[in-house]
């Protein structure tokens, strides 16, 4: 076995650098290594075994550093033969090369060898153990050297707090901590680092503080340890004023911290700062750092700014996969996915190898797209690059053909994975809830209970809202019990979907119960709430939820003053609506596109169209589709035909585009004003003109229209000529137009296809019934009523209400 005949046998895939450096390293040992017979003198030989070791350790160096085992071993194999079995710094280099490549057991073994051990010998093995993942064995070899009788040193301890914060062991951490302590090392700020990140992973942030306080001269690594760990107890307001202070005090910012600066803008949603902080990036000439411009396109990404994103990433000279990976993720739902496969070509012509992660992203964008066809091509890709059976892309392939509806696929992928992981079976529980196969996500449930995969919030999350959908409360109180049991219950997200879960069930003080075992509420989960509240008829509840955000010392954001001002308008709640209205205005959201839109609505839905208009008037989005689109209802619902259309011709003249939202408006306003030729001449100038696919609801509107202005037989051959199956809504408006004009001969049609989809709803017997009637067919009449009698169909009673100021 030679070892210098190596260079022309190299890995081709090891790096240019490393291939050089091997090369170097072998030129020289040809001189070193080799034997010189006329060295007699003990000086020469003495110098030669130096010379000797001197190359054995640079060699070993550069096959740790490239994770060349077979050079390395190839190198041990060299010592040995020259007799270095037993030189401690020798073997020191070995057990160090070992345990980085990835061979522990090999390491191990020449630590166990060896005769005769010092302080590095202990520490190279701590510190490859805790590297390799082998936390376990890190911290025996730990406690030997303890009992050995040397004293450890920073490197060793070090090693062991890493692994102490990746296991999350907070009893060892804490005596490790004492141990430091004992050695009057607590203010190194070597030992600072390790322990601001032990503590900070443990969610031990107020015991960071004081370590961070205690420390004197902190380096700069201590600032990113404690920025860091604010930023991952999702304490952003507290990074960014650490990051802040730390450049109030002089101290260096480098890459690290502009890295979790701009994680904590993440977490603040604050662009704000993150353009200040792409300010100093420049100001530093961090732009050649390609870590933190990855970490800057994904602040922009994540703060909804895709389009500065894209900038910073056409700007950076030098890109990693990191860096595509990040800009493949920035694509909006919305966006055509054929522009992410136009990057992935360049991507690679650039000559650059896609990861997991890679296919992993553009598995989602597929799905998010609903684009099978891309999806199946990049199948082909991940199994030529060998990615096909990693966990994180069988679990985004299980969820794009979720998505795009091929749940069969999803299911055969899923059956394939012989190792199957907790976010293979999440995302197959997703798909299935998604088409509301509710059967299934249980069955794949309780498969994921009886294997050893372990579950997580998303877990029951998921299954939650299965039993949510499919009416199982009894599964769901289970459900909750499991999660009270794993001590998940003060989790935010549980926490959502239990409140979810009994709202549903029409239980809304059990749902305030579930928070209290929450220090407190983020707005996500305020707005989910809410909303939840106004979906299931909880109006009072809703605002009651708005009440308890504001003692609480939250702002509400454009989704909560959204929610509620739906509630306003479902319940009618003509004085609550202008309270609402009034906090929205003094919190500036009141021009929001989406909040001015729900403003509208709440005012037409009380009666105050007066109100209504003033709002869309005031509103900075009136050049915005959306706040047209709730005027153009507004109007409409108050029987304002006129001023419906002339709304719709301003808005043609501002050049904007009309949507589905704004053609269901405005046909359902010539529905009620009998303008027959005017809808259907809107009905036929949405292809012409705008290019738009009528979707199912303009149909609906158009039958309705039809239906109710007595064009029956043109419903009809709608219903049956639209590109979409009929549904129960549109059933019953034919049939009330049947009954409107007395066509008892459609309206039997209708009503029986209106019972073939909904057998046991009342509205189809109850509207034929009254077309008996109004024709005079009462024989008709009396036996479909004891019809009804017989199936156990009862009318649902009507009522009205109104509200006392």
């Amino acid at each position: 076995m030679r070892i210098l005949s190596l260079p022309s046998t190299l890995d081709p895939s090891l790096p240019v650098q490393a291939a050089r450096k091997f090369r170097l390293a072998f030129a020289r040992g040809r001189q070193n290594l080799s034997f010189q017979s006329g060295f007699s003198d003990l000086g020469h030989a003495s110098l030669q075994r130096q010379r000797h070791v001197a190359s054995l350790a640079n060699l070993l160096s550069i096959s740790t550093q490239s994770k060349a085992l077979a050079v390395g071993a190839q190198a041990h194999c060299r010592a040995v033969k020259l007799g270095f079995r037993d030189d401690v710094f020798v073997q020191n280099h070995l057990i160090n090369m070992y345990s980085r490549c990835g061979t522990l057991g090999d390491g191990l073994k020449v630590f166990g060898e060896m005769r005769q051990r010092n302080l590095v010998s202990w520490t190279s093995l701590i510190s490859g153990a805790v590297c390799s993942g082998e936390l376990d064995v890190g911290f025996r070899v730990f406690l030997e050297l303890m009992g050995s009788g040397l004293r450890p040193n920073e490197f060793s301890i070090g090693s062991v707090l890493k692994g102490c914060a990746i296991m999350e062991a907070c009893e060892l951490g804490l005596c490790v901590h004492g141990l430091v302590v004992k050695l009057g090392m607590e203010k190194d700020s070597f030992f600072g680092s390790s322990m601001l990140s032990l503590y900070s992973k443990l969610g031990c942030v107020e015991e960071a503080e004081q370590i961070f306080n205690y420390m004197e001269n902190c380096d700069v690594g201590c600032w990113n340890a404690m920025i860091g760990g604010y930023v991952l107890c999702g304490r952003g307001v507290e990074a960014m004023r650490l990051a802040s202070s730390m450049r109030t005090k002089g101290v260096i910012m480098d890459e690290f911290t502009f890295i979790n600066a701009l994680k904590g803008c993440v977490l603040l949603g604050n662009l704000y700062y993150g353009k200040l902080l792409h300010g100093l990036i420049m100001c530093s000439n961090m732009q050649f750092s390609i870590p933190v411009m990855n970490s800057l396109i994904d602040m922009y990404h994540k703060n909804c700014r895709e389009k500065y994103a894209f900038e910073v990433f056409d700007r950076m000279l030098k890109k990693d996969v990191i860096s595509w990976n990040t800009i493949f993720g920035a694509f909006h739902e919305e966006q055509d996915v054929t522009k992410v496969a136009g990057l992935f070509r360049k991507f690679m012509l650039a000559g650059l190898k896609p990861n997991e992660v890679t296919f992993s992203v553009l598995f989602r964008q597929c799905g998010n797209a609903c684009d099978l066809s891309m999806g199946l091509q990049l199948c082909c890709l991940a199994m030529h690059f060998g990615h096909f059976h990693r966990s994180n892309v069988t679990s985004s392939l299980i969820n794009m053909f979720a998505r795009c509806n091929a749940l069969f696929m999803a299911r055969s992928v899923f059956d394939s994975i012989l190792s199957k992981g907790t976010g293979d079976f999440n995302e197959l529980i997703s798909g299935y809830n998604l088409y509301c196969y509710y059967p299934e996500s249980l069955h794949v449930f309780r498969d994921l209970l009886r294997s050893e995969v372990e579950t997580n919030v998303f877990t029951f999350a998921s299954i939650l809202e299965t039993c949510v959908e499919s009416g199982n409360g009894k599964m769901g109180r289970q459900i909750h019990g499991v999660i009270i049991k794993r001590a998940l219950s003060g989790d935010n997200h549980m926490c959502c979907s239990f409140a979810k879960f009994y709202i549903r069930f029409g239980c809304p003080d059990v749902a305030f119960l579930c928070f209290d075992a929450l220090e407190k509420l983020d707005l996500t989960c305020w707005s989910i709430i809410i909303s939840t509240f106004n979906g299931s008829g909880f109006h009072r509840e809703a605002i009651r939820s708005l009440n308890f955000l504001l003692e609480d010392d939250g702002k509400p954001d454009e989704f909560i003053f959204g929610s509620i001002f739906n509630s306003c308008a479902d319940s009618s709640s003509f004085n609550r609506a202008r309270s609402v209205h009034s906090l929205a205005t003094k919190t500036g959201y009141d021009r929001h596109v989406y909040v001015a839109s729900s403003i509208i609505d709440a005012y037409s839905k009380c009666g105050d169209i007066a109100n209504a208009r003033l709002a869309f008037n005031q509103s900075s989005g009136s050049d915005d589709v959306v706040v047209f689109n709730s005027m153009i209802m507004a109007y409409a619902h108050h029987g304002l035909v006129t001023e419906a259309l002339e709304l719709f011709h301003k808005m043609k003249l501002a050049n904007l585009c009309p949507s589905q939202a704004t053609f269901i408006s405005v046909i359902s306003a010539c529905g009620h004003m009998g303008y027959v030729d005017q809808g259907c001449s809107l009905f036929e100038s949405m292809k012409s003109d705008y290019g738009l696919e009528p979707s199912p609801g303009v149909f609906g509107c158009l039958v309705d229209m039809l239906s109710r202005n007595g064009y029956l037989e043109g419903a009809k051959g709608l219903i049956e000529t639209m590109p979409f199956s009929p549904w129960p809504g549109i059933w019953r408006s034919f049939l009330s137009g049947c009954r409107i004009h007395g066509n008892r001969e459609l309206g039997e049609w209708a009503s029986q296809m209106l019972c073939q989809l909904v057998p046991e709803n009342d509205a189809a017997h109850v509207l034929l019934f009254k077309v008996y009637s109004e024709a005079g067919s009462w024989e008709n009449a009396e036996h479909l009523r004891q019809n009804m009698i017989w199936k156990g169909i009862s009318k649902s009673p009507g009522y009205s209400w109104i509200q006392a100021y």
